[in-house]
């Protein structure tokens, strides 16, 4: 049965729907820009991109810009409206070759093309009229796609911004204008997949990081590098105190180690042979070369190294909120997201062969409770396989990830394969959790090691009196706190939780006669360890009320006459709802009630 009428399944249709709205674009993009060359144009998730190479405009104008995107939307409709035919056709090379002549992007791919490889193209036909069957446009592509034009609804599609691209992914190589779009069966379906995209942005982290005044970002100063605020580190010293809390309860105990070490560290672990591409450059200290340190593992490594170990000390849990540096191109670098320097929530296990199992279990179980107390409830996991450059012996390749397997399996946690993804040092788990949005988010990894222990000659002393090796674990549980925070702060739109908020009450006079009781209810508020201000400007009661709103403090207390004579608060909630007045001192006790449970509710 020919490609175009094969029975497809609802997704299958989409991927066809959004791939040819790709080529109708290009079709559009080369009748209004002409001269425009094409390079490619996928189908993606939830849409579709094309990227081009504009003619350069006169007078040092942009070649391109988004404000052209409606013309091509309406030339867009009228190309579906026509109602053309997208039809399938196979060419020889040279054929190939011939007919994209003018289209430099398309004759390196067609050379670059394995020799006796099909090569295909789509040619959009008109359907009727004079000019019936004539093909007006075509795109090099092995598709597939929609039979005629007809399928898609003109009314199902939008046009969304605009990109730099390099030609290829390489920065050396031409830099393109890739415009994103988005395609659906019907209005009904885009109209609600704009309206997710409207959440998103309201939620997007650096714009409410902004709002909420929790952290900057300063090229000018040093790209990929975070500046917290008194509000955001507010936030963070909440989380890290309970992070190292839970991890002395779990048996845990804290390392800090040095910013830098001596090369042979990362020579030693292998990551200099398998990582250096992001690791920044050695520095001479003592005509010996140091290195910025990527990870922490060869500095707990040191660690365990200082003594002697016993069998009777194992397992041993490590942890560290260690800041690390990785180089990351500054094409991809994004707000808190993808970073040059972080603090990674790291800990390293070492223990017997016989515990292995049992404390892969453990680091599992842990995990999922962190995350449950921050609100993630829907958890996946991914088991990554061994990768084509790897160490290790296939046997404990295999027994590793069997163990990691029967982890994941006891705690009931859905799981896919995860095929070439493991480290190159062994096999591991990356729990991907959904936020409010329904969108995943990778954040915890549980990896296997056999590698460092090996090249680092860690020994114990077993029960025979024999040296033999421990087996090793990474784990990072919340990844890293900058990227973390900010999958906390779209999650939660910025309207986080009373035991995490960075101003968890705003006490507010009805005038300036009650600023000295709003201060001390504040005062006695703030003795209690609870994150509370006094709004003693001199701006209107509602104006402060949508202040404090607009900055998602989870309870406003309004006082005035009635509130110092009878020492209560009137309390509103950032939602609006309105509690019974309280004592100061019950309000206190209902507010470490929130603290203490680490309450999602207000």
């Amino acid at each position: 049965m020919p490609d175009n009428q094969q029975q497809h399944n609802p997704q299958e249709k989409l991927e066809r729907i959004r791939h040819s709205v790709s080529h109708i674009m290009a079709q559009a993009v080369t009748r209004l820009f002409p001269g425009t060359k094409v390079a490619i144009g996928p189908s993606i998730e939830k849409g579709f991109y094309y990227d081009f190479l504009f003619p350069q405009a006169a007078g040092g104008k942009p070649p391109f810009t988004a404000e052209e995107l409606p013309a091509i939307e309406a030339e867009m409709k009228r190309i579906i409206d026509s109602k053309q035919d997208m039809i399938r056709a196979e060419l020889s090379r040279d054929e190939a070759l011939a007919r994209f002549a003018d289209e430099p992007f398309k004759s390196e791919l067609i050379n670059d093309l394995p020799a006796g490889e099909v090569i295909s193209v789509y040619e959009n036909r008109e359907s009727s009229g004079p000019d019936a069957g004539k093909c007006v446009w075509a795109d090099l592509c092995r598709g597939p796609h929609v039979e005629n034009t007809r399928e898609i609804n003109s009314a199902a599609f939008k046009l969304q911004n605009i990109a730099g691209a390099y030609w290829r992914g390489d920065e050396n190589r031409p830099m393109l204008t890739r415009i994103y779009g988005t395609a659906w069966e019907n209005p009904k379906d885009l109209k609600a997949y704009l309206a997710f995209l409207e959440e998103v942005e309201k939620r997007d982290h650096r714009r409410v990081g902004k709002e909420l005044d929790l952290f900057s970002t300063h090229e000018e100063a040093g790209a990929g590098l975070i500046y917290w605020h008194p509000n955001g580190g507010r936030m963070r010293v909440a989380i890290e105190n309970f992070w190292r809390a839970e991890h002395y309860r779990n048996g845990y105990e804290i390392l800090y180690t040095p910013h830098i070490g001596k090369s042979w560290l990362w020579e030693t672990s292998g990551h200099l042979g398998f990582y250096k591409s992001n690791m920044y450059s050695p520095m001479e200290i003592d005509n010996q070369d140091y290195i910025i340190k990527p990870m922490n593992c060869p500095f707990h490594i040191m660690i365990y190294k200082n003594t002697q170990r016993s069998y009777r000390d194992l397992p041993l849990r490590w942890a560290e909120l260690g800041t690390v540096y990785r180089y990351e191109r500054s094409g991809v670098l994004h707000g808190l997201l993808r970073v040059r320097g972080f603090t990674q929530d790291d800990a390293h296990i070492f223990c017997t062969p016989a515990q292995m199992e049992g404390e892969i279990r453990e680091v599992l179980r842990f995990s999922l409770w962190i995350w449950k107390v921050f609100g993630f409830k829907d958890i996946k996991a991914y088991l990554a396989t061994k990768p084509a450059e790897s160490v290790g012996e296939p046997d404990r390749w295999d027994a590793a990830l069997e163990s990691l397997r029967k982890a994941v399996e006891a705690e009931g946690l859905g799981y896919e394969i995860d095929e070439g993804g493991g480290a190159f040092y062994g096999p591991k788990i990356d729990l991907k959790i959904k936020d409010a949005l329904g969108r995943e988010w990778q954040m915890t990894t549980i990896q296997f090691d056999f590698n460092e222990p090996e090249r680092f000659d860690m020994t114990f002393v077993d029960s025979d009196g024999r040296h033999k090796r421990p087996y090793m674990i990474h784990r990072a549980l919340l990844g890293s706190l900058e990227r973390f925070f900010g999958v906390l702060i779209e999650h939660f739109g910025g309207a986080f939780p009373v035991w995490i908020a960075p101003e968890q009450a705003a006490v507010i006079p009805v005038s300036e006669a009650f600023n000295d009781y709003a201060a001390r209810v504040a005062g006695e508020l703030k003795a209690r360890d609870l994150r509370v201000g006094a709004e003693l400007g001199d701006g209107r009661l509602n104006a402060k009320i949508r202040e404090c709103q607009h900055r998602k403090i989870p309870y406003m207390l309004v006082v005035g006459q009635k509130e110092a004579d009878e020492g209560t608060v009137s309390i509103r909630r950032r939602d609006g709802k309105q509690l019974e007045p309280m004592k100061v001192p019950v309000f206190a006790d209902y507010m470490e009630e929130k603290v203490q449970s680490r309450s999602l509710e207000l």
